[in-house]
């Protein structure tokens, strides 16, 4: 379908509305996440503005909104402290710009590199209990300034000790009290009429009562004045900064490149959106690029503005476009409402959005089905509050990771039998199943890749169970994805044992790759002695049996009689 033909003229300008909307919205939020990155507020409106039209010209996503967002902000903060370079000095706003050129050159590397399948390595638990990490400690960091103190950078430690020092030493009532007023009509809102966005007019009435009360009589801050003057940055650091640079700016690039195809991919799989990931990463290179240029800090997918916009029920780019240009028009005509926003009304903003990108429903779900996932979660949750942002990716990777070869070394496995007066086979194992093993015969499935580190656990499960009794042993080999070379050795030794104490050994279901691993590894006997069968029937059909089989009814079942359901309902929901 023509998407000029579906796009109608009301569509037009419902997506314009919702672009002024994201950047009436964006305005205390990118200026909060500036702070954060070490530059002076207004940075985070430059922010918004080239970059985000940049990204609308070149992004597949029709809904998601780009700009100044927390998690990138907070590791261009960390490496400001790192590198003991103070907030808002000459030197961060130097500085920043050309860590968002290092960020563009690493996601346009990832591009050529198509690095988006990458993604597929990076699990839901590493990224939830990250993004859960990473706004709790940028809470942490916004804390004192709800009360009038100065907010601060680092791990949860130094931040707890800055939040009892900022308290013991410019704590202000009349701060905390507009601060918790305009945290409580954010969280009442959101729970009431989620879809409707009110932070513009918390944003309003904050300046509204600037502009009526002198504020400064009750010790509550305001913004600082704004310059309009779009600062193009030239003054480059040395050699030996930027090799300092390229690591730190690689993790947030990484950093982007997950979070931010992850929920673009999210919302587009919601709303049935045709993306291309790695397009995606291309115009992430260039609102980058576009931001190093406008002065400002590196700039990511919003999930927080991007619900705004799915929830006003936005269409296309226009939006993008739309908040683009009223972006502009704020700093063209509205510099002094910008000043007369409160800095605690602005900080209750940035911790409502925050508290919105907590990922502790994934946690919950994780521990009803999952311990493993539940534990990585926390553990990169943890791993960012007492390490820092880029060491919580790291050590969630490498959970992540080793949680993976273990599941990969503990294969499922089961005995298969058959139920009289049914055609297939079922599993002994299962307290619900009312198979009988067949007379005679071992049937073992074993599922999962056959490699060094599991052939063990084959071999140990399968000949544990074989008794004098059993006359053939069939490998139900379906469930297994490759073998190499010990497994394959391993099969031939476990074959000649067999056949030498007079029993029938066949391998049978898997696919045909595996055969030629099979003759690759050295173990072309079984093919040529006829072990192997395409199917599992023709196994036995080899061995003299037929269907019906002859079932062992003396077999003891291990647990509860076995249950017959009678519809898939009960089958599916249980009693």
């Amino acid at each position: 379908m023509d998407i000029r033909s579906s796009y109608r003229k009301k569509d037009f300008l419902h997506d314009t509305i919702i672009g002024a909307v994201i950047a009436l919205v964006s305005v205390p939020i990118s200026m909060g996440y500036a702070q954060v990155a070490g530059l002076p507020a207004i940075y985070g409106l430059y922010g918004s503005l080239l970059p985000v039209a940049l990204f609308a010209l070149t992004s597949s996503s029709p809904r998601f909104v780009f700009g100044v967002d927390a998690a990138p902000a907070a590791l261009t903060g960390g490496i400001l402290l790192s590198l003991k370079i103070p907030f808002e000095s000459p030197q961060a706003t130097s500085t920043v710009p050309f860590i968002s050129l290092l960020v563009s050159f690493w996601l346009f590397i990832f591009f050529i590199i198509k690095a988006d399948r990458i993604l597929k390595y990076i699990s839901d638990s590493v990224m939830g209990g990250f993004i859960t990490g990473i706004g709790i400690e940028i809470i942490l960091m916004q804390l004192p300034k709800t009360f009038g103190g100065n907010g601060a950078s680092g791990e949860i430690a130094e931040l707890i000790v800055n939040i009892i020092e900022q308290a013991q030493k410019n704590f202000n009532f009349p701060s905390l009290i507009l601060s918790a007023i305009s945290l409580a009509i954010l969280l009442t809102s959101k729970k009431c009429i989620p879809s409707f966005p009110i932070q513009p007019l918390v944003m309003l009435g904050g300046a509204s009562l600037a502009y009526f009360v002198n504020l400064g009589d009750f010790g509550i801050k305001t913004l600082p004045p704004v310059s309009l003057a779009l600062p193009l940055n030239t003054n480059l650091p040395g050699l030996y900064q930027t090799a300092r640079l390229l690591g730190p700016s690689l993790s947030i690039a990484l950093l982007i490149l997950s979070e931010s195809l992850l929920a673009s991919s999210n919302i587009s799989l919601k709303r049935g959106d045709k993306l291309s990931t790695r397009r995606e990463i291309l115009s992430y290179s260039l609102a980058n690029f576009a931001s190093a240029l406008s002065g400002s800090c590196p700039v990511n997918g919003s999930i927080s503005r991007t619900g705004i916009a799915d929830q006003l029920g936005v269409k296309s780019r226009v939006m993008l476009f739309s908040s683009s240009i009223f972006m502009g028009l704020i700093l063209i005509f509205a510099s002094p409402f910008i000043q007369l926003l409160p800095i605690p009304v602005l900080t209750s903003i940035v911790i409502s959005a925050l508290l919105g990108t907590f990922e502790f429903s994934l946690a919950k779900k994780f521990k009803k089905v999952d311990k493993a996932e539940f534990f990585i979660f926390h553990a990169a949750l943890i791993s960012v509050l007492l390490l820092g942002t880029i060491y919580g990716v790291l050590v969630g990777v490498f959970l992540s990771s080793l949680n993976f070869i273990i599941r990969q070394t503990r294969p499922v496995t089961d005995f298969l039998g058959a139920i009289p007066g049914r055609m297939g086979y079922y599993s002994l194992n299962r307290s619900d199943s009312a198979a009988y093993p067949i007379e005679g015969t071992i049937i073992y499935k074993f599922s999962g890749p056959l490699f060094y580190a599991t052939i063990g656990i084959f071999c140990k499960e399968l000949e544990e169970n074989i008794s004098q009794e059993h006359k053939i042993v069939v490998f139900d080999a379906s469930g297994i994805s490759y073998i190499d070379l010990t497994a394959c050795e391993r099969l031939v030794m476990l074959y000649k044992k067999l056949k030498g104490q007079g029993k029938k050994f066949y391998m049978t279901g898997h696919k045909a790759g595996i055969n030629r691993q099979l003759q690759a590894f050295g173990a072309t006997i079984l093919i040529q002695e006829g072990v192997v069968c395409q199917k599992l029937s023709t196994a036995l059909e080899k061995a003299g049996l037929a269907h019906p089989f002859p079932i062992n009814k003396g077999w003891e079942r291990k647990g509860p009689a076995p249950e017959i359901h009678k519809t898939e309902e009960e089958w599916a929901l249980g009693s």
